[in-house]
């Protein structure tokens, strides 16, 4: 009956599937004179390597760079390097943003009536936007968040890792001169915007902090340990909740909890950024970037302007 039916991975004989659901076989077999129930179907169907199964994000996109794997142990060297010194390795990343307003999320809670939301996603109907930006600290299994709500610029990005280390990461790290940052290759931290590193630069004189880089390569951003380690967990915090507010946003995200024992903390940043910015002229011929000799583009870092920090 499947044989018209099924469909597989051409690459994987043992991955195949059916579009038929097990009542419509079941109403096929009755009609062939086999009459079998839904839950004898699904021993069979079980029995002959059918599953329910959804999609996985495992295929990397675009091609293989050739260098990733040179700059993976690049990334396990110096975390390791740094960890070993008792100096902080930070992973950052944006999480995706999110509407505020009665709008629907996915998840499903134990309630006494049904949640009613809009039907529709039209961001004219709700009341703004946060932009999760997210600091996880490796060494010590924390993570932070700022809540954004304006744009996701370089410069956001920046006064989010300096709002971290003000509040939390200085007294953490009390003696600390430098710090590793983990960051993806694109958007508001990309690799190859020099807004960003001009931003890095200005933070790293603000603070009297060596900041060093390294980016993951291109389509690896998954690899980010934020991604594994915080963000999922966030997610289940706060999953079939409605986000009235940003204010509601913090007070969900904070409940965030693993028995491996990460916590986190969340902090709303109301600045408005302005879209657009590029690096000041010159800047180019005058930063203190020092771009690493092993593959420059990923590893560098922004190093304090002492003068500059003593005076302050």
């Amino acid at each position: 009956m499947l044989r018209d039916h099924t469909a597989g991975d051409p690459m994987r004989p043992e991955v195949k599937w059916t579009n038929l659901t097990p009542g419509e076989i079941s109403r096929r077999l009755e009609a062939l004179g086999t009459p079998a129930g839904r839950d004898v179907v699904k021993q069979l169907l079980r029995a002959h390597g059918y599953r329910k199964r959804k999609m996985r994000k495992r295929t990397t996109m675009g091609p293989r760079h050739p260098q990733r794997n040179a700059q993976f142990e690049n990334i396990a060297r110096l975390r390791e390097e740094y960890l070993r010194s008792g100096d902080p390795v930070i992973s950052m990343d944006g999480k995706k943003k999110e509407l505020l307003g009665n709008f629907y999320r996915d998840g499903r809670l134990y309630t006494r009536e049904a949640i009613d939301v809009f039907d529709h996603d039209f961001a004219t109907a709700g009341e703004g936007k946060v932009l999760p930006h997210g600091l996880y600290d490796v060494g010590k299994n924390t993570g932070h968040i700022n809540l954004g709500t304006s744009h996701e610029t370089s410069e956001f990005a920046c006064e989010s890792l300096e709002h971290w280390w003000l509040t939390r990461g200085r007294a953490e790290y009390p003696t600390a001169q430098r710090l590793l940052l983990l960051c993806d290759g694109g958007g508001s931290n990309s690799a190859n915007r020099y807004v960003f590193k001009e931003e890095l630069q200005r933070l790293a004189d603000r603070l009297g902090l060596e900041i060093r880089v390294a980016h993951y390569p291109p389509y690896c951003s998954k690899y980010n340990v934020i991604e594994h380690r915080m963000f999922p967990h966030v997610t289940r915090a706060c999953q079939g909740m409605v986000f009235w507010t940003a204010e509601v946003v913090k007070n969900l995200m904070e409940r965030t909890r693993t028995s491996t024992g990460l916590r986190v903390t969340v902090d709303i940043l109301d600045k408005v950024y302005a879209l657009g910015k590029s690096c000041s002229k010159g800047f180019k011929k005058t930063m203190k970037i020092a771009f690493d000799a092993l593959m420059p583009k990923w590893n560098y870092r922004a190093l304090p302007n002492a003068t500059l920090h003593a005076t302050a």
